[in-house]
């Protein structure tokens, strides 16, 4: 069996008759006649019964014309597969991101991404930076966003952003009369923070031991939006990365600004293996894109 038999016998079956064939491929209708005979020796069934002249398909043809079917959806998509790749580079990009940006910025940067490449297909995933550390570093995904606590070693990396960390409260909670928080406001409150590993958690600690302060740390989790939620729920107060408090203020959370200096440090890494396509460069852009226009709705 070749390939040539089985696009005969697909054309026959696509037309109707063994002449369309033949105009279909542009070649004599004998050989099309010939190319179906061999196909059917190699087989070892009937595909068409011959019945006045027409070739009409058999049970067996029609059952093996779907898996023709299969198999010339699967070369279709090679033949896309490579356009993309002779114009692009790659025929789809794999981005991985931290929760504080995977669901607000990046979406935001995807779509620009898409308005230039609209056949090029994309994978988002979103989890913790060691997560998106180990995705790009084992050449799974081409770009990511992570925090500055990973391991940065063999990657090719950037800083992508330092938004100052604010205060994310209840609304009705006392200090949302505060158009400033300090640590000192937050002595012995009910404080919900963020994983110990985090450094802007180290760097909070050193704050607070510096003013003397210890809140009351009622729950830990690694991501800025989960304190969003949580602070939603009138559990306590938090200190967030901005970029994840998205939404979070038409929905009953009041966020202020934080008097310290604490700023949330965000790598944009690419994988190690391969220089940087078009499209990876183009994605690139369209994050920092996305970033400009959002530094101006953060919270100051």
């Amino acid at each position: 069996m070749n390939f040539r038999q089985v696009e005969a016998f697909r054309a026959v079956m696509i037309t109707g008759s063994a002449s369309r064939a033949a105009d279909l491929l542009q070649i004599t209708q004998p050989a099309i006649s010939r190319s179906i005979l061999e196909l059917e020796k190699t087989t070892g069934f009937q595909l068409f019964d011959r019945i006045r002249g027409r070739l009409v398909p058999t049970a067996e043809g029609q059952l093996f014309f779907r898996d023709v079917e299969h198999t010339f959806q699967g070369l279709d998509r090679l033949r896309v597969s490579a356009a993309r790749i002779r114009d692009f580079g790659t025929g789809d990009i794999r981005m991985a991101s931290l929760a504080a940006m995977g669901s607000t910025l990046v979406p935001h940067a995807l779509r620009l991404f898409r308005a230039q490449h609209p056949s090029i297909a994309v994978t988002l995933q979103v989890g913790a930076s060691s997560t998106v550390r180990e995705l790009v570093m084992g050449s799974r995904f081409d770009v990511g966003l992570a925090a500055d606590e990973i391991d940065v070693s063999g990657l090719e990396h950037q800083l992508f952003a330092t938004p100052k960390a604010v205060c994310a409260m209840p609304v009705g909670h006392r200090l949302c009369e505060r158009q400033v928080i300090t640590p000192e406001d937050l002595a012995d409150e009910p404080f919900i923070a963020l994983s110990p590993e985090d450094t802007v958690r180290h760097k909070l600690e050193k704050v607070f031991q510096a003013s003397s302060v210890r809140p009351r740390v009622i729950a830990e989790t690694p991501n800025s939006s989960t304190v969003c939620a949580l602070a939603m729920e009138g559990l306590g107060v938090g200190l967030v990365n901005p970029y994840a408090a998205d939404g979070y203020a038409a929905r009953g959370v009041v966020f202020r600004p934080f008097s310290a200096a604490v700023h949330f440090r965000t790598l944009l890494i690419f994988r190690p293996d391969l220089p940087k396509s078009r499209i990876v460069r183009d994605l690139a852009s369209c994050l920092f894109e996305a970033r400009n226009a959002r530094a101006e709705r953060l919270v100051n």
